[in-house]
């Protein structure tokens, strides 16, 4: 058995696959910082962590190690969507929403790497999203994370290699979580009263009907994966999971780029 560590254990994905992994039997540590949320899932240890703050993401895999005594396998699995125009969007927000969605990714990983190749051994999964395949209307500074991602991803998996690390992204479809109410609330925050708030407004009902939707995948259909990818002998590099994941990177692989364009303006 695993000692396996995530993060956005709180709620969500993160949460149904530290359910999943702990009744597996495995050793679960979960972060977030409403440690109040995870101490309520039975059989994880709750870690106080805030990715926008390097000392606590130091404070949390000390925590770890200094009970567990390893860790196999890191879970990146916190993160956020924002939505909102390019000109409209302060950059302190980019900002934060990178420092979460990368750079708070990339300070955990380094954090847990020394001790991985020590054991030579170990792995990392990625929550990116089909969202690192293509983007969708007002999504810019969301998809500008997720696809950075990816690109982090890819490379770190050629690097660790030799040190018997292996790496996985998970790359969701439309989860039924608070994910689409939140980039919803911050388009129209960013565009309400600017020279896009009727194209916005229409934007947010798109989003809204998508996630309100029934034919949403439940968050245990990523947990799952998340799952085979911290537990099967040879994790695939990536996991599109979800609904409308799979068809829509077929289309916007085999599209023209205008015609994608009109798709995501209109319906995505």
């Amino acid at each position: 058995m695993a000692v396996i560590f995530i993060t956005g254990a709180s709620s969500g994905i993160g949460k149904s696959t530290a359910q999943q992994l702990a009744q597996a039997g495995h050793t679960v540590y979960g972060a977030a910082r409403r440690v109040e949320a995870i101490e309520a899932i039975a059989g994880v240890h709750a870690v106080r962590l805030d990715l926008t703050d390097d000392a606590s993401i130091q404070a949390a895999v000390a925590q770890v190690l200094a009970e567990a005594g390893h860790i196999d396998v890191l879970i990146n699995n916190a993160g956020y969507g924002s939505y909102g125009a390019v000109e409209e969007v302060p950059l302190a927000d980019v900002r934060r929403q990178f420092e979460v969605n990368l750079f708070g990714v990339a300070t955990l990983t380094q954090a847990v790497l020394p001790g991985m190749r020590a054991q030579h051994h170990g792995r990392i999964i990625n929550t990116s999203s089909m969202g690192g395949r293509f983007t969708t209307y007002f999504g810019a500074w969301y998809h500008a994370t997720k696809y950075a991602l990816e690109a982090f991803s890819d490379a770190l998996r050629m690097e660790v290699a030799p040190f018997g690390i292996q790496v996985s992204l998970i790359e969701p479809g439309a989860i039924k979580t608070d994910w689409g109410r939140i980039a919803a609330s911050h388009l129209t925050e960013s565009s309400a009263d600017g020279p896009y708030a009727s194209e916005a407004a229409r934007a947010v009902q798109l989003l809204t009907g998508t996630y309100e939707s029934r034919w949403l995948s439940q968050p245990a259909v990523v947990a799952k994966a998340m799952v085979k990818a911290s537990t099967a002998r040879r994790p695939k590099p990536r996991y599109l999971v979800g609904f409308g994941a799979k068809p829509l990177v077929f289309l916007h692989a085999i599209l023209p780029t205008r015609a994608f364009d009109w798709l995501a303006t209109r319906y995505l």
